[in-house]
């Protein structure tokens, strides 16, 4: 197999698991929102959805909700995906991921900056990654890494997908 035949089956793996992923939530969905609703009815004061910005989560409410980094890192979140918070009457946050966006898998160079923070470098597009992303994955600079990013809009932010 040439490269040009890897890079192609690389691709369509990308986009079949893109897929999956979204049936996936699809069929699960309804099945989380019995969840969301019995934990609501139980346990919770309030019910926020609201859309991650590669940080935190914007509510529908417009106020700016801190998303654990290593829950984000962890679940791969990536711009523009949907989420619930459920907080409890204890004060529990609860996060959900309910409605993941259409992602894409890009290679590029991790890279250390000046202020602590980590970047990965796609061509000469750079993309900022969370440092429990970077941690887990025990990355180090220069090393090759994969990234997902949103397939349809443009994103300062990545989620780290592995360390090749």
């Amino acid at each position: 197999m040439t490269d040009a035949d890897l890079e192609e089956v690389r691709k369509l793996l990308d986009a079949a698991e893109s897929k999956i992923r979204q049936v996936k939530s699809k069929l699960f969905a309804n099945e989380i929102s019995k969840k969301a609703i019995l934990i609501n009815e139980e346990d919770s004061d309030n019910v926020i959805t609201g859309v991650f910005d590669g940080e935190q989560m914007i509510g529908s409410d417009k106020k700016k909700y801190s998303v654990p980094s290593n829950y984000a890192s962890k679940s791969k979140l990536v711009v523009g995906d949907l989420l619930k918070l459920t907080v409890t009457t204890n004060g529990k946050f609860l996060y959900k991921q309910i409605g993941p966006v259409e992602r894409k898998n890009l290679v590029g160079e991790l890279e250390f900056l000046d202020d602590g923070n980590w970047q990965v470098d796609v061509n000469g597009k750079k993309y900022k990654l969370l440092l429990a992303s970077v941690t887990y994955y025990k990355g180090n600079a220069n090393d090759k890494v994969t990234i997902i990013v949103p397939a349809e809009q443009e994103s300062e932010w990545a989620a780290l997908d592995n360390v090749l």
